[in-house]
């Protein structure tokens, strides 16, 4: 979707004529869909409609006379540029003096005042928030308006795309088996019932796959499980015969995507329902007249240690994505400055790199493909408008990946072009040293993303450095690229992602950077494996697997800012690349990578 940039005034004018109607005097867009999806549909791109700014996170507020926008680090330098021109102020999430939506909220609602949100794209415990705010102002909430779908006359259709099953050989475990594990879990809590509206968690729990979010198969649905079978709330036109098959084989009773609700509040009052208010949206748990055991999904957890089938699949996947990445590297090198190449051309070369691939289905998000400054936007994505032509200088930073049949990856690499400063090269290698050292970390079981964190940093923030945000995140077995709960992040916040124990099996991008607002930007990132080691007398110690196949540029390495144990484990790793890949390049490209991981 092509969000207009124009008209973000007139739009919130419009807006502000809905609310006056309906005596609200301050409006909140998040970016969600029913789901709290972090990607979502272009049905769902309300906050980007109404804003112009286009990143993957955000939320907007509107009031009668103010309209700020809120997103994180990631998308400042973006959300400027975006936001130009229209009244929509920027709120740096956790910046010094930046309020908190929240804390806005509290600052600017007057007393007695309506608080507006469509409750289907706000989460229950946002929503108990807000209510906890309006009741200290003795105001009232109207939670069933979506105003920005009756100013949207071409809003884009629901998604409907057709589902499809994915079978034991690449999932490792039968739905048969995961329902059993999750009704354990449910008669630990006592409860007779669990809501899911987690579309990654259903689609790993049913073993099912579809296309509704781009770049992120799943099926819009939202699920209940209890003791004797489970409920599956689906458009019933994107399911075939085979998938109805399959759902009557595992109790798995079909209904209707909007009949949720009435579910909900048909619930007994004596029962007890499982839900994650993080995800299951305000209408639903407003629904509920029975007992609410707010936990985070078992799912979550379960889905995000890999069984040995997946993870054997990954390491798979892992070589076709270093061979279609290693031949992109290939074509660059060796034609930058002879014909013309834009970030856009590249980054289509990279896709069909990716497309002969055996097993491919999808990128597994909108690739990132930035020259020069373009690349200090962290999720810059190349428009007609922005597309830079490539020079034989600076840094191409491509961060980008795949979805095989056999796993999703994910991986970036900035890319010497040609003439570098000595600024640009003691940064690069600043950053690759970051991505090595927590590679290369051994520690006791027990230990959490947050306590790993600094191993990245150091390098950077010895030289007074760093970058706003995580170090890594999890990563989805043919789902979202992004999985929680295992990540890596110096922040201790109110979620847990970053802060749970590092299990084996979790798989955990390791992606430091740094970012010059107006100059370029680096990052250089692997996905690595949690793994044992040895056990003693101290306890089990755990390490990591680097998963990830392809050369880091050596063109842009200052082997003398690195440590004797740094180059050996620059050197390691590109000894495994090249006898992981080189099997399946041609000739011309397997000397090419013989040279460009050599031994430095």
């Amino acid at each position: 979707m092509t969000v207009r940039t124009a008209g973000v005034n007139d739009r919130i004018e419009k807006i502000r004529e809905e609310m006056k109607k309906r005596g609200i005097t301050m409006y909140i867009v998040p970016t969600s869909d029913f789901h709290e999806s972090e990607y979502v549909g272009d049905y769902f791109k309300t906050r980007s409609y109404l804003t112009g700014f286009t990143g993957s996170a955000g939320t907007a507020v509107i009031t009668l006379t103010q309209a700020g926008l809120w997103t994180d680090g990631r998308y400042f330098i973006q959300a400027k540029q975006q936001l130009k021109g229209s009244e929509v102020t920027l709120f740096r999430m956790g910046e010094e003096g930046v309020p908190t939506v929240e804390e806005f909220v509290r600052q600017n609602l007057r007393q007695g005042a309506c608080l507006g949100f469509d409750g289907r794209v706000v989460n229950a415990r946002a929503g108990e928030t807000y209510e906890e705010i309006v009741t200290e102002k003795q105001g009232t909430i109207a939670a069933n308006e979506d105003l920005a779908g009756i100013i949207w006359k071409d809003r884009p259709p629901f998604p409907k795309y057709p589902a499809f099953l994915l079978g034991e050989e690449y999932t490792g475990e039968s739905t048969g088996n995961k329902l059993t594990r999750v009704r354990e879990k449910m008669k630990e809590n006592r409860a007779g019932v669990h809501i899911l509206t987690s579309l990654y968690d259903i689609a790993w729990l049913f073993n099912i796959r579809g296309g509704d979010i781009a770049h992120v198969p799943v099926v819009m649905s939202f699920a209940a499980v209890t003791m004797e079978e489970s409920f599956w709330f689906v458009h019933r036109e994107v399911l075939d015969e085979e998938i109805l098959r399959y759902c009557a084989q595992h109790r798995i009773i079909i209904k209707d995507y909007e009949d949720i609700y009435a579910y909900a509040e048909n619930i007994p009052q004596d029962q007890k329902v499982l839900l994650d208010k993080r995800i299951v949206n305000y209408r639903i748990c407003h629904s509920l007249k029975a007992e609410i055991i707010a936990k985070r999904n078992p799912t979550e957890l379960m889905k995000a240690v890999k069984n040995q089938t997946e993870i054997r699949n990954i390491r798979n996947a892992h070589i076709k994505d270093g061979v279609a990445f290693t031949k992109f590297l290939y074509w660059l090198k060796n034609r930058i400055g002879k014909e013309t190449i834009s970030e856009m051309s590249a980054s289509d070369y990279l896709e069909r790199c990716r497309q002969e691939q055996e097993l491919f289905s999808d990128l597994s998000f909108d690739t990132i493909s930035a020259y020069g400054a373009n690349a200090a936007m962290m999720h810059y994505a190349a428009t007609t408008e922005t597309n830079a032509t490539l020079r034989p200088e600076g840094f191409l930073l491509v961060d980008s990946g795949g979805h095989y049949l056999d796993g999703s990856t994910d991986i970036t690499r900035t890319i010497s072009l040609g003439n570098l400063t000595r600024e640009q090269k003691e940064l690069f290698t600043a950053v690759c040293r970051c991505n090595l050292n927590l590679a290369a970390a051994k520690f006791l079981y027990g230990c959490r993303g947050t306590n790993l964190d600094i191993l990245a940093r150091g390098p950077l923030w010895s030289l007074g450095l760093d970058y706003k945000c995580g170090t890594g995140h999890g990563i989805g077995y043919f789902l979202n690229v992004h999985e929680g709960p295992n990540a890596f992040r110096w922040r201790r916040s109110a979620e847990p992602d970053g802060d749970c124990v590092l299990e084996e099996g979790m798989i955990t991008t390791d992606e430091p950077g740094i970012y010059l607002e107006g100059s370029y930007g680096i990052r250089t990132e692997n996905e690595i494996l949690c793994r044992k080691a040895e056990k003693n007398e101290y306890g089990q110690f755990m390490e990591f697997e680097i998963i990830t196949y392809a050369p880091i540029d050596l063109d842009a390495i200052l082997p003398e800012e690195m440590t004797a144990k740094e180059r050996g484990l620059l050197n390691e790793y590109h000894k495994m690349v090249y006898e992981k890949l080189s099997p399946c390049l041609e000739w011309e490209e397997r000397e090419w990578l013989r040279r460009y991981t050599r031994e430095i």
